[in-house]
């Protein structure tokens, strides 16, 4: 089986969002390249991008390399207030008529619910209609005083979302201290979204003296919640044995999940697991397709571990054309590879043009995101 060297200078390096990757110190595996035995031959680690992952206030970001419209959207970390329709005898009007858009209808209908029951969960509607402005004009003061009314009334959804208020500086100054006593009350009620970034408060050290454990305790809250965000950095704590017992079984479980669900850091890490066997069952061919949906969403580093396996391979047939191609995207990205460099230039001349034309939409993308 062809061996593949490892790339030995750094990747590019990229700040994750809340301070995580500062805490932890974090990079992307290494991809261990070499023959697919228990004994298998040392190699020299990659030092390649930290991990990311969404942080308050601002939960989402694109992903760093500019792409061509792809299929699918990863699903986006919850940033607002809405509660999930709980159920009941009676329909949900308000929530209903806002799932569906009629935002107009939510108003009119969680206006009367207030005026009726005082109910915090049309409370918390009406701040999240005036914090967006659907339906309405926005107004950052009234949807503070109704998230400030539900929270009173034990909203987890809105204290969530009055914190975030917090965080953004929104409706007032910036108060992060206070931003963390809202997330920790809505935390204690089950809010899987604030025990998340509730974590990252610990990690990074700042609001909380720096406890990793306590950390991990409420990645573990969130991820039990269905927070791919936490699932993600939960794994990294146990892939890493900070703040918890190393397991490399667990993590590989968690990265799994959180690929799934749509997190490219994720998917990349998860491919390297499956193909060096870290965790899991070792599995090339599987690998070779979780870095290509990662490499279509953007990742350089995906895309250069794409190219790799493409040049001599492993998981997917060789294909020196995808090969250059995957290289010049991710070269583009900032995920530089001398290995790269140097098949690129053994091919033929027809080969190497054939990649230029398949990366030539990519490249464009990237070239207008920086001009």
């Amino acid at each position: 089986m062809t061996a593949l060297p490892i790339l030995s200078s750094p990747a590019p390096r990229r700040r994750l969002a809340a301070g995580l990757a500062v805490a932890l110190g974090l990079a992307v595996s290494p991809l261990v390249f070499g023959p697919p035995s228990s004994a298998r031959a040392e190699t020299k680690p990659v030092p390649a991008t930290p991990l990311r992952s969404a942080a308050p206030p601002k939960r989402t970001a694109a992903p760093r390399t500019p792409v061509p419209p792809t299929t699918g959207k990863p699903p986006a970390p919850v940033t607002h207030a809405v509660p999930a329709a709980k159920p009941q005898q009676k329909p949900d009007i308000a929530f209903g008529a806002y799932q569906r858009g009629y935002f107009l209808t939510a108003f009119h209908e969680a206006t009367k619910r207030v005026e009726e029951a005082n109910d915090p969960r049309a409370m918390t509607l009406l701040g999240e209609l005036y914090a967006n402005g659907l339906g309405i004009p926005q107004d950052d003061e009234k949807a503070a005083e109704w998230y400030r009314l539900a929270a009173g009334r034990g909203d987890r959804d809105a204290m969530f979302a009055l914190a975030m208020f917090r965080l953004g500086g929104r409706a007032g100054a910036k108060d992060p201290s206070e931003a963390a006593k809202l997330l920790a009350a809505a935390a204690k009620l089950g809010h899987a979204s604030a025990a998340y970034d509730l974590g990252l408060f610990y990690m990074e050290g700042q609001i909380f003296p720096q406890d990793i454990g306590r950390a991990a305790e409420l990645f573990r809250q969130s991820a039990a919640g269905g927070s791919p965000e936490a699932q993600y950095a939960l794994a990294i704590l146990y892939k890493e044995g900070r703040g918890v017992q190393q397991d490399l079984g667990e993590a590989a479980k968690l990265l799994g999940q959180a690929a799934l669900a749509g997190i490219v850091d994720a998917q990349v890490e998860y491919g390297i697991a499956l193909f060096n066997g870290t965790g899991t069952a070792k599995n090339e061919a599987e690998a070779a397709a979780w870095f290509r949906r990662a490499a279509m969403r953007g990742s350089p580093i995906a895309q250069n571990r794409l190219a790799r396996l493409l040049s001599v391979g492993r998981g997917v047939a060789a294909d020196p054309v995808q090969a250059i191609k995957w290289h010049l995207v991710a070269s583009a990205g900032g995920a530089a590879d001398p290995y790269m460099d140097e098949f690129a230039g053994k091919q033929t001349p027809e080969v190497r043009a054939a990649a230029e034309k398949a990366a030539k939409g990519w490249l464009d993308v990237i070239r207008q995101s920086r001009s």
